[in-house]
């Protein structure tokens, strides 16, 4: 049977949207006005925090209501002439995590047509179209639970491209992407996009400028600053300084005072030595899926005073490692093991630590920051881990301050951007002073300003004598905090390599990050 083809471009009107999360000093938009045609392709851009996320919510037809279900937002907002509701419009959502609706990889994708109540044929040919065409190459019993942030992500385009909508709404689709493979997703949706409304938030501008047909800026005080072709919204001065502008020269780490991060507990030489390291992840159940080996033989010592990267194309077993490296996960194989004073008073295997002996040795910046947040203001999170302690929260209130983050401190951290859930995982991560500090992406989601405080936090922590682990895709963010390029860990398909794998090695698609 022929597939009937995907819903019609719709054009897009917003007028006088205002939104004010519950807590916030000032709104996150304000009076935003706003008309897309059907069909024409948008790149809304803007600092961290300038409210992107939540005008792509509000098009979508899906802001959240107030504790009290009061709305949070005021204003129209049409899509085809008509108000905006759920599931008006394909939404890939900044965290893909908060996509997933299935344990496999297939039946997530094929959630949504199959709630158009679509034949079974076309079901899962829709499923195979849409993991083509976002690189999505883990197949369709690939568990979800076993995939890594990037392949996450490919998963959840693959979700949206599968129901055809007339209007595509993505959020940083590809963030957390290595760059080869981002280049590649960015073909692949451009594509999708077809006689179809695009509107994309992205921080890489230079990615998608030459692709659009308009640029929309937001500006810190949630208003449109600026909106017209690339080459007339793209400016030098655009953003003041604050945006990802195609040439400009890359962002120096912002300087941070001597003595800030020092550790509470003084270390020295290499603080961790793992040995052979392996991890194979197994599931229960009553047919649980083959066992999937995700880091073998690794070897890999750090050292307090400087930053070691975990680089490697997506899916190459980054996170993994980190979280073996973090005591979080019990490595099935070879040893890792705390040295000198790291190791002072309790058993030298980090995984056998006690929460509390974990939180005053070790800050942890998980890829999916939310899933950490234990308290209801960003303010009361950012001191979590030291009030636990018994430390002071002076220190968190002056990382606030540092990353930007001051005026959102009565906020519920579940209502913060993507990069300020970031930055603010990372402020109660330092703020025990911490002699290991281990970092998932630190700068997804981060303007050209927020990356530079980023960038100079990580640094300084190394330079106050603490030991920095930082998976990343970013490489801007690796020249930065490893200038010699000599104290990378590259793994690719699990097991440390030498140099370089391209990310097109079908290998890599196999393994968890």
């Amino acid at each position: 049977m022929a597939e009937a083809a995907g819903a019609a471009p719709a054009a897009l009107r917003v007028r006088g949207l205002s939104v004010t999360p519950p807590g916030a000093a000032r709104p996150v938009l304000d009076g935003v006005d706003l008309d897309v045609p059907a069909g024409q392709r948008v790149l809304l851009a803007g600092p961290s925090g300038s409210g992107k996320s939540t005008l792509l919510r509000a098009l979508a037809g899906v802001l959240e209501e107030g504790p009290g279900g009061e709305p949070v937002a005021t204003g129209e907002v049409l899509v085809a002439g008509e108000p905006t509701r759920p599931g008006a419009a394909g939404l890939l959502l900044q965290d893909p995590q908060d996509a997933v609706v299935a344990a496999t990889a297939g039946r997530d994708t094929a959630f949504g047509p199959e709630n158009l109540a679509l034949p079974r044929e076309q079901v899962w040919e829709r499923v195979a179209r849409a993991h083509a065409a976002a690189r999505f190459t883990a197949g369709r019993g690939r568990e979800v639970a076993t995939l890594s942030g990037g392949e996450r992500q490919r998963l959840a385009l693959a979700g949206v491209l599968a129901l055809q909508p007339g209007v595509l709404l993505l959020d940083e689709p590809t963030s957390m992407l290595d760059a080869p493979t981002a280049e590649a997703v960015r073909t692949a949706v451009l594509r999708a996009a077809a006689g179809r409304t695009l509107v994309v938030v992205d921080h890489d501008l230079a990615g998608w400028a030459g692709h659009v047909d308009r640029v929309v800026l937001l500006g810190r005080d949630g208003r449109v600053a600026a909106d017209g072709p690339p080459g007339r919204v793209l400016v030098p001065g655009a953003g003041e300084g604050e945006l990802w502008l195609p040439g400009a020269p890359e962002p120096e780490p912002a300087a941070v005072p001597a003595g800030l991060l020092a550790p509470r507990l003084p270390v020295t030489g290499d603080v961790l030595r793992g040995a052979g390291l392996g991890l194979v992840r197994r599931r229960r159940g009553l047919r649980p899926p083959a066992p999937a080996t995700v880091l073998t033989g690794v070897d890999v010592d750090v050292p307090a005073g400087r930053v070691t990267p975990l680089v490697g194309v997506s899916g190459s077993g980054k996170s993994s490692l980190l979280g073996v490296l973090a005591g979080l996960t019990r490595p099935t194989a070879g040893e890792l093991r705390a040295c000198g004073a790291l190791a002072g008073g309790v058993r030298p295997q980090p995984w056998r630590w006690r929460s509390r002996e974990l939180a005053a040795r070790t800050g942890w910046v998980p890829q999916t920051p939310e899933n950490a947040f234990v308290r209801t203001t960003a303010r009361a999170e950012a001191a979590a881990t030291a009030t636990a302690l018994g430390l002071p929260a002076a220190h968190a209130d002056a990382l606030l301050e540092l990353l930007g983050l001051a005026h959102r401190a009565r906020v519920d951290p579940f209502r913060l951007s993507g990069g300020e859930q970031r930055r603010l995982a990372l402020v109660g991560a330092l703020a025990a002073s911490p002699a290991v500090l281990l970092a998932d992406e630190p700068s997804v989601g981060q303007d050209r300003r927020t990356w530079s405080v980023v960038a100079g936090l990580l640094r300084a922590a190394a330079r106050d004598g603490a030991a920095v682990v930082v998976s990343s895709h970013d490489e801007r963010l690796v020249r930065v905090v490893d200038p010699g390029g000599d104290g990378a860990v590259r793994l690719h398909a699990g097991r440390r390599v030498a140099a370089a794998v391209p990310a097109a090695v079908p290998a890599a698609a196999g393994r968890a990050s």
